[in-house]
């Protein structure tokens, strides 16, 4: 068994890892980083769930399926003609796999051009010792297949494992009729009738896919109220739509048993009015939440500490308990989300260096890319009037947007909270076209501090879609230019 030493050891190659491995060395030290993903040859596939099975994969099958619903619905009102449309699973799929390779490829030539020594296996804690940590590289089933078993050692070790779909109690994922959002990416024909427990992100984004498709799509949500994390308003605002558009959601549902059909499955659940009700559906996608990946770490060897959920507990600045040793991402506390991995990770290199490095919770986008797309950052209302927040409130429609016409799609608007003393933004809410590249100018702008004033007082392109943030500002204090 071979053995080399580094000053930086990351374990995990997806955002948070790869990004604080290419920090790293920036910053002058010896890293390695250890990963596990293979794709369908055996060969590395860095980038983890994000890349592989998460948010570059879903982005592709989201962009073709929207492109069909297009041209199936829309391309006659602009002159154009096309006749039957149809579509071709495999051919949709094999695109959505080159562009998961695209950006595989292009994290291990970033490796490569930083002087990132990569392993593709397993990483887990040996032991500690004095002044560092021996990290095992396990090969075969668990790792690499054919890669010889070695031992890596580092002062400093940074864990960014990621997580994985939560399934719901006694009904594992198969993939083949309960699926994770790994086997709801990879369909191999659109299901007549599809089911989605959980009406977050992947459940909504994964449900928009299939549905644009052709599937008939019923959304079951244990909540009360749809989207409650996103302002209320805004959240509305995107029911209404996707009502229109013929995806079904149930809200407040209890779900019961989960039986496994000829073709298919069949839940039982309660609806909101406490009727039982039967669902049967061809496929199954269960979004219920991911946890924190920490099983086969090793954790236990050196004594990393871990929380009832099985996240490694670390402090403000991503420190654990043990020394040397960080972590981020969707392993510790905090948003999901792999932008937040990506900040912690440069954070705590620099930290490693001696630098300040920093991340803002409060200025944490948050998108969820479904046609109309929701994004948001900062407060909602319903926090600010349950904090006892004075405010103020701009809203603009898209329905009065020149681009936003031109485009065919005025579905939605922009919201802007602003303190009502200083008129400090304290958050911008949009549902809309492009609002997942719209809400970046409200990020910046609350990172500096600014005013509703200032966004007010700032020209904009027309004409563009920003320009709703502007009117959104200007309707702060009442006088929107164009609504």
């Amino acid at each position: 068994m071979t053995q080399q030493t580094f000053d930086v050891i990351v374990i995990g190659a997806g955002p948070g890892g790869y990004v604080a491995a290419i920090r790293a060395a920036q910053l002058g030290f010896k890293v390695a980083c250890i990963d596990e993903w293979s794709n369908a040859d055996g060969g590395p596939a860095p980038g983890g769930t994000c890349t592989n099975v998460g948010c570059i994969p879903s982005k592709a099958l989201l962009q073709s399926s929207e492109h069909f619903e297009h041209a199936r619905l829309h391309f006659a009102e602009h002159g154009i003609s096309t006749g039957a449309v149809k579509i071709d699973v495999g051919q949709m799929l094999g695109r959505k796999n080159t562009v998961v390779k695209q950006n595989n490829d292009g994290i291990l030539y970033l490796f490569k051009k930083n002087k990132v020594a990569f392993f593709h296996g397993r990483g887990s804690f040996v032991r500690a010792f004095e002044g560092g940590y021996e990290i095992a590289v396990a090969a075969g089933a668990a790792g690499a297949a054919g890669a010889e078993p070695q031992t890596l050692a580092a002062k400093q070790v940074i864990v960014a494992t990621g997580s994985s779909a939560r399934a719901l109690p006694g009904v594992p994922f198969d993939e083949v009729n309960v699926l994770s959002n790994d086997g709801g990416l990879r369909l191999g024909a659109v299901p007549k009738r599809l089911a989605v427990i959980g009406s977050g992100v992947i459940g909504l984004e994964l449900g928009s896919v299939w549905r644009r498709l052709g599937a008939d799509v019923t959304v079951l949500e244990g909540l009360p109220v749809f989207l409650g994390a996103v302002d209320e308003q805004i959240a509305r605002e995107a029911k209404k739509a996707f009502d229109k558009q013929g995806l079904k959601i149930e809200l407040g549902v209890q779900v019961g048993e989960i039986k496994a059909l000829k073709k298919g499955v069949s839940i039982a659940y309660t609806n909101a009015k406490g009727e039982p009700q039967t669902l049967e559906a061809d496929k199954l996608i269960v979004s219920i939440g991911r946890v924190p990946n920490t099983n086969g770490l090793n954790a236990q060897a050196v004594g990393l500490q871990l929380d009832e959920r099985g996240a490694i507990v670390v402090d403000a600045d991503c420190r654990s308990n043990l020394p040397g040793v960080w972590a981020v991402g969707d392993v510790v506390r905090g948003p999901m989300l792999a932008h937040k991995a990506e900040e912690e990770g440069v954070a705590v290199a620099e930290r490693i260096a001696g630098q300040h490095g920093h991340v803002n919770f409060d200025t944490i986008p948050w998108v969820i890319y479904t046609s109309p797309e929701i994004a948001w950052v900062g407060r909602t209302e319903q926090q600010l009037k349950a904090d006892g927040v004075a405010y103020r409130v701009g809203t603009f429609p898209f329905l009065a947007n020149g681009r936003a016409r031109a485009l065919g799609d005025t579905t939605g608007m922009v919201k802007m909270l602003a303190d009502a003393a200083t008129d400090q933004i304290l958050g911008v809410h949009i549902v809309g076209p492009m609002a997942s590249e719209l809400i970046a100018e409200a990020v910046l702008a609350m990172e500096f501090k600014a005013s509703a004033e200032d966004i007010a007082r700032i020209c904009h392109a027309h004409p563009s879609l920003s320009e709703a943030t502007k009117e959104a500002a200007l309707a702060v204090d009442k006088r929107a230019l164009n609504f």
